[in-house]
């Protein structure tokens, strides 16, 4: 049985993958992507990635509103991906706010520089600390 958190990087890779294919406007089936990184169908990631690819106009809208000096198509698809699921986790899910951030902080730590955790992290704070206005 995997983690939350091992099943967050899954749809990170995911939703990489769905970035990447969007970029060279390749058809995907978002199905086969995620059977190809789970032996076992899993709920949570499903929801994951299912929901920020549901709700990516408004993620981005939102990402973009509190990005300072960036735009999140801006950002490498592996820190989008890390961003959107932070974004989605903080304003869809009841997942709470600390573990979203958190979760996504450490999965910048694996994938990106220091400079974008920094990014990633003051921007989910940011969103969150609105969210609680």
């Amino acid at each position: 049985m995997k983690s939350r958190s091992e099943l967050r990087e899954i749809a990170m890779k995911a939703l990489y993958q769905v970035y990447i294919y969007e970029a060279s406007k390749t058809d995907y089936d978002i199905k086969a992507i995620i059977k190809d990184l789970l032996e076992v169908e899993n709920d949570f990631v499903n929801l994951l990635v299912n929901g920020v690819l549901e709700k990516q106009k408004e993620i981005v809208k939102i990402a973009n509103e509190y990005l300072v000096d960036w735009d999140i198509e801006r950002l490498s698809k592996v820190d989008k991906a890390i961003l959107s699921i932070g974004i989605y986790e903080l304003k869809y899910t009841d997942t709470p706010s600390v573990v979203s951030i958190n979760e996504a902080i450490e999965l910048s730590k694996k994938y990106s520089d220091e400079k974008v955790t920094k990014m990633i992290n003051a921007t989910l704070d940011k969103i969150f600390k609105d969210g609680e206005k």
